[in-house]
């Protein structure tokens, strides 16, 4: 196994976009391919090493861009949710976004466009259900830690994609009310749905860098474990 990064620069609404794709260049074969979709910060590291961790499962990873070349945030940032916030206000452009970077994945040679996913981590976590509710062309979606409130546009009757969604039971951001809404509407909508939810287990517990108070906003070893497990599990009923 040969697992190497490529940077990918692609169009889309309000780009260009950069991107990073993680393949094993030591395979000639199609696989199925699975965007990485960023947190609140925009495309980064820690995105382009899951697609390298996908790469290492057998599939194509691909780190996408939302918020256009060049338009990153740290936790430093003053302003560190100006982005999403932008996203946030307008769901359709976000849809359309992520509608373009599923376009470029499934264009690659290396990728079997038949069998494509994605995952997304908090604000990510609410893109992946957004490519679900939106009808896109994906088997399946996973949602880390995401956030659950709908778009304005109607969704997709039925939802064609898979959704596993990895929950933290302590998220204040999205308490039980909140997930309990989202099992309703994916019910209406007629997906194939599963909620795995995680106790003691607040937001961002897959995020290494996260300690702002357990159980709440922290990184949480077992259930970063479990729900990676999880989706591992997921994509390999899905993709076969």
């Amino acid at each position: 196994m040969a697992i190497e990064r490529i940077t990918k620069v692609y169009d889309g609404p309000g780009g260009p976009f950069e991107g990073v794709i993680a393949l094993d260049t030591a395979s000639e074969a199609q696989r199925p391919g699975v965007l990485v979709i960023p947190n609140i910060l925009g495309q980064k590291e820690s995105d382009n090493q899951k697609a390298e961790d996908l790469a290492a499962l057998g599939y194509v990873g691909f780190a996408i861009d939302v918020y256009g070349q060049g338009k990153r945030m740290t936790r430093q940032s003053p302003e560190m949710s100006k982005y999403m916030n932008e996203l946030n206000a307008d769901r359709a452009l976000l849809r359309d976004r992520l509608h373009a970077s599923l376009a470029v994945l499934k264009a690659l040679p290396q990728v079997d466009s038949s069998r494509t996913g994605a995952i997304g981590f908090c604000f990510g976590g609410k893109c992946a259900l957004d490519l679900a509710r939106s009808g896109a062309d994906v088997l399946g979606v996973v949602s880390f830690h995401g956030v659950y409130d709908r778009p304005t546009y109607a969704n997709a009757d039925p939802i064609k994609a898979k959704v596993l969604v990895c929950h933290g039971w302590g998220d204040p951001i999205c308490p039980p009310e909140a997930t309990v809404a989202l099992a309703n509407e994916l019910t209406v909508s007629g997906a194939d749905w599963q909620i795995h939810a995680y106790g003691h287990t607040g937001h961002a517990f897959t995020d290494r860098e996260v300690n702002m108070e357990p159980g709440k906003f922290a990184y949480q070893p077992d259930a970063d474990r479990r729900s990676w497990k999880a989706m591992t599990d997921f994509f390999e009923e899905l993709f076969g």
